[in-house]
């Protein structure tokens, strides 16, 4: 198995600005990314998932610093202002098959 170092980004934030949030990841060089459901409890008060206008997501990309850190300040500039959103980066080791 090859080993490459790479970022964990992690977005918490409102389910309502998922679609747009995707295309401008994308947009800005993130090649996949993983959403879940999230619910629980911040300085901004707790969030439960039932209600979907109401809920968050918590979505994961893994890639370079380079694109992290444009997809940081992206989100710095542009979201923070206005919805609930924390934003978490990781070091991590991606794990590949020898064929890459």
């Amino acid at each position: 198995m090859k080993r490459h170092n790479r970022k964990l980004l992690t977005v918490v934030t409102e389910a309502a600005v998922e679609s747009i949030l995707i295309k401008e990841m994308e947009s800005l060089g993130a090649l996949g990314y993983t959403i879940t459901s999230a619910r629980g409890k911040g300085r901004r008060g707790a969030r439960h998932a039932e209600w979907m206008p109401n809920s968050n997501i918590r979505v994961e990309i893994v890639c370079d610093a380079f694109t992290a850190e444009a997809i940081i300040k992206h989100l710095h500039e542009h979201y923070y202002a206005h919805y609930a959103m924390i934003v978490l980066c990781a070091d991590v080791e991606e794990l590949r098959p020898d064929s890459d």
